[in-house]
């Protein structure tokens, strides 16, 4: 909820006349505005007022026809922008953003909504890149210039486009995973003057015709565990790691590094602040780079040397291409941008076509709408009005839950396919009911709770031997829970490969076979493999 009504009473103020961009709307229902003719005469109503308004029009729910302030209850005021958005998309348009009010003892409900000109973009033009690397080696801050278009400051101004938290701005560390968005049209990129409001992220979607999502992870050591939840639990289609040229490779470089290509994921290197170093230091960051790309058995492109078309062609789980960059100056940010925009989607191709699954990463109470569960669609397609299953609750038990509403980076969608980062807003659970690591499935699934499974582990780094009940915390999709291993034979040394058995410690999951997991513990750490799925007992 906004708590500043300044733009409900410009709203107001302008008023519903005949000729301008503003309705007034006390409620919409799908069993009296979605019927056959009704629909088509408010989808040219609606039409009429974003041609009015020059592509844009302004819709107030929950107000009278002569503009009083009634309020709505939250479910009529969710199914009224369903009904919305059904009539903008009908009339080519798009619900662009969503601001609420509480009225009255607070159980009402008024709104505004902005539609504008447009359809959504097809799913299969929209990557998603994780990115990784060293605190301080400037992943915000090349993700901050390449939604903006912006060059840095040399401070990293541009980095505070993607905190999320006040503290983190102000310490200049991010804590938590955040997101950017930018886009292409054949006309070039599409970027936002403004990330911090939420109409700019919207107006990247609905106008680009492709799109490149961020998933900006954690570079300080002890928040490791969330830069593991962003590149594990995310459907990502690439990673992005950085490597700050006047400090070269590090220690927490060669862990992420080792966590992209753990989990197959086709990766670049971007070497950052070319402004601070000359060309011989940069020279030495670069040989350092594709040292340690082939200690790991891959092979290093240098996208200088070798071109971008040789790079798309390339990139893969055995080839990184490197380019050399400087948000401050802007080099090598051409190059990224011609990468972002021709590279072809990984995660979502053959995922489309399976059943609905998404793994909940945040969770989040909104006024008028009520539980809002966001992440990374795994496989299949959602839409509006959706039946589903969420869970494991901690008994084991799913809980049958609707969709209400998906908004993708602040922009409203009727459906969304595997791939897309979305909020979905449910109906028929409490936002404190859910937790990180719960899953949704369709209404019609039979899921069965997981508390242990056998996999094939890869021991990377332990300094002695792992033995019945070793416990570190395991990485699965969005799950980060603690659990006991007992692995084959007893024991497993560094660098062996072999099977355990592996047991959640307080609560089953929802687990499938071929999934992959890390699982850290200190400074040990390894991966693995999901082989066969045991009921909980």
């Amino acid at each position: 909820m906004s708590p500043d009504r300044a733009a409900l009473r410009h709203a107001i103020e302008r008023g519903e006349e005949e000729g301008g961009s503003v309705e007034f709307k006390e409620r919409l229902t799908k069993d009296l505005h979605a019927t056959e003719g009704r629909f088509e005469s408010l989808a040219a109503q609606l039409r009429h007022r974003v041609l009015s308004g020059d592509g844009e029009a302004t819709y107030v729910v929950g107000v009278t026809d002569d503009g009083g302030i009634a309020g709505i209850a939250p479910d009529d005021f969710s199914e009224s922008m369903d009904v919305l958005s059904l009539l903008a998309e009908e009339a080519d348009a798009h619900i662009e953003d969503v601001e609420t009010w509480g009225v009255g003892d607070g159980d009402g409900i008024v709104g505004v909504a902005t539609v504008r000109e447009g359809s959504v973009m097809e799913d299969d033009e929209h990557i998603v890149v994780g990115t990784a690397g060293h605190v301080d080696h400037g992943k915000s801050t090349l993700v901050g210039s390449l939604v903006t278009g912006e060059a840095d400051d040399g401070e990293g101004g541009t980095r505070g486009f993607l905190d999320v938290q006040p503290h983190e701005v102000e310490r200049g560390l991010s804590a938590d995973l955040s997101y950017g968005v930018y886009g292409f049209t054949d006309d070039g990129p599409v970027r936002m003057d403004n990330p911090h409001r939420k109409s700019d992220r919207a107006s990247v979607v609905a106008e680009a015709d492709r799109l490149v999502s961020f998933v900006d992870t954690v570079g300080h050591e002890p928040w490791l565990r969330t830069t593991i939840r962003g590149l594990v639990g995310q459907k990502l289609d690439y990673g992005l790691l950085t490597v700050a040229a006047d400090d070269g490779p590090t220690k927490t470089t060669r862990e992420h590094l080792g966590i992209l290509l753990a989990t197959d994921l086709p990766t670049m290197v971007a070497i950052t602040k070319a402004d601070l170093v000359d060309e011989e230091r940069i020279r030495e960051v670069e040989r350092e780079v594709e040292r340690l790309l082939r200690e790991v058995d891959k092979t290093p492109l240098r996208v200088e040397r070798h071109g971008v078309d040789a790079a798309i062609e390339e990139i893969s789980e055995t080839v990184v291409p490197i380019v050399t960059t400087s948000a401050v100056t802007k080099e090598g940010l051409g190059e990224l941008d011609e990468l972002f925009e021709r590279l072809p989607k990984t995660a979502g191709s053959e995922a489309a076509n399976r059943e609905f699954t998404m793994y909940v990463d945040r969770t989040y109470n909104v006024t008028g709408v009520g539980a809002v569960t966001s992440g990374t669609i795994r496989s299949g397609t959602v839409e509006a009005g959706d039946e589903l299953l969420l869970g494991p609750m901690p008994d084991g038990r799913f809980r049958e839950v609707e969709v209400r509403s998906i908004e993708m980076h602040y922009h409203r969608v009727d459906r969304a396919e595997a791939g897309r980062i979305v909020g979905i807003a449910l109906k028929g659970v409490e936002e404190r009911e859910i937790e990180r690591g719960m899953v949704l499935l369709p209404a019609d699934a039979d899921p069965t709770p997981v508390r242990e499974f056998e996999a094939e582990v890869v021991v990377l780094n332990h300094p002695t031997r792992i033995g019945n009940g070793y416990e570190p915390v395991v990485h699965l999709e969005t799950v980060s829970e603690a659990a006991a291993f007992y692995p084959e034979g007893g024991q497993l040394l560094p660098g062996d490969n072999g099977q355990s058995r592996v047991r959640f410690k307080f609560r089953p999951y929802y687990v499938e076979e071929g999934q992959k997991f890390v699982f850290r513990e200190g400074r040990s750490k390894g991966v693995g493999t999901v082989t066969d799925v045991t009921p909980a007992e």
